[in-house]
Formats: C-alpha cells, structure tokens, sequence
C-alpha cells in the first residue's frame, strides 16, 4: 500500500474531505465517464418535503458484472455533497468487488503453509481469535486455520505502518463489506472505512445490551448546518431523537431514532442508524442525513433494509432508545485536527489503548484511480453476525458450502474432534450431505441440529434448510407449514418468505404466494428474483399491467432471469 501522509482538509462544511463536494463529483464522473460501463446514472430521488438531498447511482454493465447490488444511495446536507456520497458509493462497492474478483491478488495458503512462507510477518493467531471472541487454545485455533486454504494478502498495521500477511478472506467471511471506503485520497477513505467500523460496533453493541444512554440535547445548535437539519425535522412534524452511542470509543458515535405520528404505518416506517465521524458535529450530520436516506422523506412508502441497527415496527419496541440522561453534543469525545493524517493516527492509537488492532488494504482499482479500501478490526461485531460467532462455526460452514470434498468431508471430522458437543455440527454436516446430493441424511441431520440451537434465528436457519431438503425431493406440500415456522421464529429473512412463496405459488394459491415475494422485497428491495416471481403471481392473477411492471423491472435488475423474459412477451408481444 501507498504511504499515508500528511493531508491538510480542504473542505471541513458538513463533512471533512480533501476538497469540495462539486470538486468530488466533477472529478469521479470524468473517471467514470473515461471507464463507460460503471456509471449508468446518477439521480436525485427525494421528494423535497425535508429538502435534504438524497442521491442514487445507477451501475452500468460493467459495474453489474462484478458486484451483486445494482444501487447505491448518497446522501448529505447539501446537493453537492448528496452527489459525491452516491458516486464514491459506487467506486467504493466496484472496486472492492473488483479486487476480490482477481485471484492473482492473492496467495492461497494454510494456516501453517502461511507461517513458512512468511515466518514472523503473519497476523498473530491470537488476533483470529480476538476476531470472534473465541476461546480456543492457540493451537486449536491453528489446527482448525490449517482445514482451508486461505486467500493471503498483505495489510497495513495503521498504528505503525508493518505490513502484515493476513487471510483477507477471513475477515470477509465475518464482516462481508463493511470496513469498505473510498475517498478523494488515500487518507480520507481509511479515516471513512475506520469510522464506518466503529459506528458498526457500538450499534451492534448497543442493539444487543439495549443500554440506557444519553440523549443529546436538539435545541440551540450553533453549527448552522445542523441546526437546519434538525430543523426541517421539526417543520415537518416529525420526531427525532440523538443519541451518544460512542461507548468510550475514540470516535464519536451520534445514534439517531426518527418518525413521522401523520404518516407512520401508511406511508412512513421508524427510522433507527447511526453516525461516526472524527468530531461530534460531523457525527450528527452523518446520522441525520442518513435518516433522511432511509426514509424516503417519510412519505413515500418506501422499505429500508436493516444495517447496523435493527429496524423497529412499533413505536413500542423503541423506549428503551428515548431513555437516558439528558447530554450536549459537544460531549461527545472528539479527535477532530485539521490534518487527516492525525485523525488516523489518534483513531489507531485510541483503538490501541482499548486492545483493538486496525488494520487496512488498498483495493484502488488503477484504471479507474479513485482511492479505496478494506480496513478490519479484529473483535469488532457488527449487528449482522451471530452473536454466538466462533472460529469452529465459521470454519464448518465454509468446509460445508465452499471447500474442496476432498477437504471438507476430512475436515468436519476434524472440526468435530477438536469442537466436540458444538451445536453447529450436525448442522454443517447437513449442509455438507446436502451439497454431495444426500438429501434425506441432510434432513435428518437438520432435524437432530434443530433443538439444539440455542438462538430462534439458528433453529430458524435449521427449519428452513429441512423445508429446502423437500423442496429438492418435490415434496412441496410439506414445505408451506416449516417455513410458516421458520418465519416465527425468524422473520426478517427474505429467504424464508421467497421459499414459501414458491411452495404457494406452486399449490396455485397466486395471492398468497404474491404476499410472500412482497414480504421478501420488503426486506431486500434489490432482488430481481422477487420481482420476477411477483410478476408471476400477478400473470396468473390476471393482472396483467402489474404483471409487465414487476417483470419489467426484475429485468432492468437482472437482463438474465429469462423465464422472466418469456413471460413478459406473452403479455406484451411487442
């Protein structure tokens, strides 16, 4: 990776970058437009009742063919600002799908294999652990590494700047793409992905323990920017709350709870994210403007997916939020400098004294030359991840879906020896049996996993993965009444809903399965296969505008889904 240096903020407004955000937009959409295919379009899609701009970046074919969202949203106090958010989304999610897309990048190894190819530069097996909060032995831990080949790649230690051999993939597999940034420079997008980590973990700390903190006072701002968006809030009606949730962290974390009583239910949800920045203020813009690109201006009726935050259905759910003690933003802890480079420097050393390591990766495409990153912290959660996370569960599950059968039969045998009595074992050997084709044994091994989990989502997940076993024996009138339970215990999973949507579509009970696909689009707005399923039910419904619509769109998703195709032409020829 390049060098960090020192690198003076030009722009410090409603957020704190290297130059403006109309300098940022005009010279990401020269890059884009020099590299056709990754920008398709870019556009304003609030309403205007808050007046805080929300943007979205469309991915053109190039962009499609790497990265699995097809979207990305933008925000910010200003238009300018909303703009550059959307743009550097997409550079940020293109270019770290695009180095994980290029093998050459990596060295595959072992554990072992990695420690004799670069003895003393490894991360230390301690801070695997650390990643999950394991309690394994060291040389536990070293055997169960040793069960795959890792995609090693070097990182850079941010504290003092070493280089380390890490196995990238590891981290990837606990924290998918969040730790992802981009920026005008180097610098900016490591200060951006660190923060995004942070703000991840206190909101999954807080979202689990639900603690009583401080409500930061909303009245009498000084900063004019905040002031107004705090304000356009209150014009309209609509209740905010700001909360610390920085949790002795370095960084500022501002948390923030929103709703509208004149539309919620009907046109508007709850709204629960959260902001981390270098100083407090900016950390409060960041949260209140992503209200405002989650909510669709609290009129629109739009969906949002769940992130960091759980995302609440009634007002009931959300008290233990607005209690706590009453605070000022300037409170908050703050490693505000005028320099980027020592924001950095403070935020890795303050992570330090807490006995969290960061660490970061250029992902900086060169052709397209926009800087990004991936940046981890090993025992930082985000909300996502099971909190019973441990390094056998995480190995099983990639030695049952991803490992060669030559590894993963011999591997779960060791995995159980060394993680005997884990409840995740009959679980991965089911998933295992049911890649190799062995579909009854797979049932009866999620049958025994079943009672064993301790977590209504893991029995869900076991429940749901009988009910696929009977979809793959086309014993589909089994299926309806184990993801009904599945849905019980789990209901923010698209999967479950889409499953049980094909069971009824399939029993031809086209209503019902059209409540499932929309359920599922509640959850992932973003999936195609939805849409085209949604499509079906209402073809067969006989509404056949509805149908062409919801085809239509499933298409622009995703030009591949050709059952979608054919059916669209038999409602509309032309």
């Amino acid at each position: 990776m390049r060098k960090l240096q020192s690198t003076p903020k030009g722009y410090t407004s409603d957020s704190d970058k290297l130059c403006t955000p109309a300098q940022t937009v005009a010279r990401v959409k020269a890059l884009f437009e020099g590299h056709g295919g990754i920008l398709a379009e870019l556009r304003r899609t609030d309403t205007g009742r808050l007046g805080i701009p929300v943007y979205l970046s469309i991915c053109g074919a190039q962009a499609r063919g790497v990265m699995p969202t097809r979207k990305q949203m933008g925000k910010g106090a200003s238009p300018a600002q909303a703009e550059a958010s959307a743009l550097m989304e997409l550079a940020e999610r293109f270019s770290y799908f695009s180095f994980w897309a290029d093998e050459d990048n990596f060295v595959s190894a072992t554990w072992s294999q990695a420690q004799a190819l670069w003895p003393g530069k490894v991360i230390p097996i301690a801070e695997i652990l650390q990643s999950v909060h394991d309690t394994l032995s060291e040389e536990q831990a070293q055997a169960l590494m040793d069960l795959i080949p890792w995609r090693f790649y070097p990182a850079t230690r941010v504290l003092d700047g070493e280089e380390v051999m890490v196995p990238l993939d590891w981290f990837k597999k606990l924290n998918e793409f969040n730790g992802s940034s981009a920026g005008n420079c180097l610098e900016e997008s490591i200060l951006q992905g660190a923060c995004e980590l942070v703000e991840r973990h206190v909101s999954a700390v807080v979202d689990r323990e639900e603690p009583k903190l401080p409500t930061i006072r909303t009245h009498g701002f000084s900063d004019p920017v905040l002031r107004e968006l705090v304000e356009a809030f209150e014009r309209n009606g609509i209740r905010i709350w700001l909360k610390d949730f920085s949790l002795d962290m370095p960084a500022p974390t501002v948390g923030a709870l929103a709703y509208d009583p004149s539309t919620l239910g009907i046109k508007s949800e709850i709204v629960f994210t959260a902001g981390t920045a270098s100083s407090p203020l900016k950390a409060a813009v960041r949260a209140v403007t992503e209200i405002a690109q989650l909510a669709g201006d609290f009129e629109t009726g739009s969906n949002y997916e769940a992130s960091g935050l759980r995302k609440f259905t009634q007002l009931g759910e959300t008290s233990w939020v607005a209690e706590g003690p009453q605070t000022d933003l300037e409170r908050l802890p703050s490693l505000e400098r005028a320099d980027m480079l020592h924001e950095i420097e403070a935020l890795a050393s303050g992570l330090k004294q807490k006995g969290y390591t960061l660490y970061t990766v250029e992902t900086t495409q060169p052709q397209l030359g926009i800087s990004t990153n991936y940046n981890f912290v090993p025992g930082f959660l985000f909300r996502e991840r099971t909190p019973r996370a441990s390094l056998g569960m995480f190995v099983g599950r990639m030695l049952a879906e991803e490992a060669p059968e030559e590894l993963a039969g011999p591997g779960l045998g060791i995995l159980a020896e060394i993680c005997a009595g884990e409840p995740y074992l009959p679980f991965f050997q089911g998933l295992y049996a049911l890649r190799m084709g062995e579909i009854e044994e797979a049932m009866a091994l999620f049958e025994k996993a079943e009672p064993l989990q301790a977590d209504p989502e893991e029995e869900a997940m076991t429940v749901f993965y009988r009910a696929y076993g009977l979809s793959r024996l086309d014993q589909w009138d089994q299926v309806e009444a184990l993801l009904g339970k599945a849905i019980d215990m789990s209901p923010e999973v698209k999967e479950y809903y889409n499953l049980r949507g094909v069971a009824r579509f399939k029993a031809g009970r086209y209503a019902d399965a059209a409540a499932d696909f929309e359920a599922a689009l509640a959850l992932d707005s973003g999936s195609a296969m939805d849409l085209a399923n949604l499509g079906l039910c209402h073809k067969f419904l006989g509404h056949a505008d509805a149908a062409a619509d919801f085809l239509g769109k499933a298409l622009e998703m995703d030009p591949g889904l050709d059952f979608a195709r054919e059916h669209l032409a038999q409602i509309r020829p032309e």
